[in-house]
């Protein structure tokens, strides 16, 4: 499994738990969805541990995503690869921007908060950046976002429904 690499990577350089997680829960492969049972399950962590760890780690992505978005990927788009990915991205991220196009800040709360492959804080900074949101709303909908789904992962990964293992 891609996050079990993921995880063996980055335990590789002898982080401490906490680095981990705070790592696991800023990649958009991993999220929260992992690092909270892997802080939890793998590592030993408290619950309370893994929960602000991966919520930091999930928040920090969102203004660089925000903001460099755009001008990065009209920079790379100038190779075959890069465009093709890309238009990838973008088309992906538009598929799911039904509910943030019609209730903004709210829907990208909804969006970002549940826990489920294709959603996440990455893809929710990406629809607000392609939909010209304004920063603010967009950051603080996307942390609470961040939070509501940390609150569910945590719930399951405690009582036993990990959304990764």
């Amino acid at each position: 499994m891609m996050q079990e690499k993921i995880f063996d990577f980055f335990a590789s350089f002898g982080f401490s738990p906490k680095i981990l997680i705070l790592l696991l829960g800023a990649l958009p492969v991993t999220e929260l969805r992992a690092s909270i049972p892997i802080g939890i399950l793998v590592l030993k962590q408290t619950a309370k541990a893994a929960f602000f760890f991966s919520v930091l780690g999930n928040i920090l992505p969102i203004a660089p995503v925000y903001f460099l978005l755009n001008p990065v990927s009209k920079k790379l788009s100038n190779t075959r690869f890069m465009r093709r990915f890309f238009e990838w991205l973008f088309k992906r991220a538009r598929a799911h921007a039904g509910i943030v196009e019609k209730y903004e800040a709210i829907g990208l709360m909804l969006f970002v908060a549940v826990p489920l492959p294709g959603t996440g804080v990455w893809t929710g900074a990406i629809i607000a950046s392609l939909l010209r949101m304004r920063f603010a709303p967009t950051f603080i909908a996307a942390s609470a976002g961040v939070i509501i789904a940390a609150v569910i992962v945590t719930a399951l990964t405690l009582f036993g429904k990990s959304t990764f293992m």
